[in-house]
């Protein structure tokens, strides 16, 4: 006898769509691009010569401070609405500061925002059911950290979220087991470590659009607070994005959830593609 057939319901068909929309569209360098007025591309030949390096260090040390901050401190908190326009605000702030200082600036005030984001990050999974006094939901939001600074690659994949849902499963799978067997403590464990390189290499791309849009000559303090909250928005998204897909599979199944993504995908590639060739 065959398995009965499970479909969405309308509300979380609706909920599937804008989980999609969010997840691929639009992307962070058309954001700042919006924001600025000018193509982020344009800042990279005013970033000093060693920015890689810089921007990518800057990247893990901030991704060690949210796991630490992910682990010592998430709890589940008092259920209320997420206020996302103070996360933001407040994120514009320390986006001030960059915009002011420039690359510089960015290990000073990166692990404050970073931190920033998380509680927000946190805020919105709780919204959306998830408890955050469970280890597992606590990498869950460490996880938006690589969604939000997707790769070339990961974009042009079949399907760039699962893609780097998949690159992540090794990684989150044994962190969370390390944690389950000794406690919320990282102390330098190796497999925490794997996990913070795998997430920092991702959310380094973000952090390297961002420092385009400030090298741009011209964009002072006041153009920076709103490519922070440009910034601070586009996690946001990736946040409501991941956290609803994962409350549709606790609700159905990963499988149902993913397979109708990856359809949903396949409809928008190919609509997309004839208008290209109309």
């Amino acid at each position: 006898m065959s398995p009965p057939v499970v479909a969405l319901t309308p509300a979380d068909r609706d909920s599937l769509v804008e989980a999609y929309r969010l997840m691929e569209f639009p992307s962070l360098a058309a954001r700042l691009t919006h924001a600025i007025g000018k193509p982020v591309e344009l800042g990279f030949q005013h970033l000093p010569a060693n920015w890689y390096e810089l921007i990518h260090g800057a990247a893990r040390t901030a991704v060690e401070k949210a796991l630490d901050f992910a682990l010592s401190t998430l709890a589940a908190n008092k259920r209320g609405r997420t206020r996302c326009a103070l996360y933001q605000w407040g994120s514009g702030a320390c986006g001030a500061l960059g915009g002011f200082f420039g690359l510089p600036a960015l290990a000073v005030e990166l692990p404050f925002s970073t931190v920033l984001m998380l509680r927000s990050i946190a805020a919105i999974a709780r919204d959306q059911g998830e408890r955050l006094d469970d280890p597992e939901t606590r990498l869950a939001c460490l996880e938006v950290f690589a969604h939000g600074g997707r790769s070339h690659t990961d974009d042009s994949a079949e399907t760039g979220y699962y893609g780097v849902r998949l690159a992540l499963t090794l990684p989150v799978a044994e962190a969370l087991s390390y944690l389950q067997t000794h406690g919320l403590q990282r102390e330098g464990a190796p497999v925490l470590l794997k996990l913070i390189t795998s997430v920092a290499d991702r959310f380094g791309i973000a952090l390297s659009q961002r420092a385009a849009a400030l090298a741009i000559p011209m964009v002072g303090a006041a153009a920076g607070a709103a490519v922070n909250a440009v910034f601070m928005r586009h996690f946001q998204d990736m946040a409501k994005g991941h956290f609803t897909l994962r409350r549709l599979e606790r609700k159905y199944s990963p499988e149902l959830i993913e397979a109708e993504y990856r359809q949903l995908h396949l409809t928008v590639r190919g609509a997309r593609k004839y208008r290209e060739a109309a």
